[in-house]
């Protein structure tokens, strides 16, 4: 998909949550560790609230804010898609797969925030900033329950 505009861009990031998801998913039950097995099947759920918390945006977004061409800075730099898989999850410890998992956050909100520098119109602007707000707060409630489980 050739992301153009804001709407393109969040169809992107839900579509990235929703395979992230799957592929958290799908490497669980091959962890040999127990813990990781549990974060993975723990952030696989998230992944996919996200997923739908991203479309519910995409859904019921400002018309003029979802129209904002950004089309630019996706030539420079892609969204990250189809990587998280090339990490081997199930032969990941927990730290590993919480700083993958981390890492691929923190392209998208470096993405969200470029966008927010570059957005001239203020209901693209309270969108994106919306949209960073929830991914920070995310990675902040990924990380604070992994080192959770790790405490059991």
């Amino acid at each position: 998909m050739q992301v153009q505009n804001l709407k393109d861009v969040l169809h992107s990031t839900k579509e990235f949550h929703q395979h992230l998801s799957q592929c958290l998913s799908d490497c669980a039950d091959e962890n040999a560790d127990q813990r990781a097995q549990m974060i993975l099947k723990y952030l696989s759920g998230h992944e996919k609230t996200l997923a739908k918390v991203i479309a519910g945006f995409e859904a019921s977004g400002d018309a003029d804010a979802l129209n904002t061409w950004f089309y630019q800075y996706v030539d420079k730099q892609p969204i990250v898609q189809n990587v998280h898989c090339d990490a081997p999850f199930a032969d990941l410890n927990v730290e590993q797969i919480i700083e993958v998992v981390v890492d691929q956050h923190q392209q998208i909100i470096d993405l969200y925030r470029y966008l927010l520098s570059h957005a001239e119109i203020p209901s693209a602007k309270e969108l994106l900033s919306s949209l960073c707000s929830l991914e920070e707060h995310e990675i902040k409630l990924m990380v604070h329950s992994a080192n959770r489980s790790q405490d059991m």
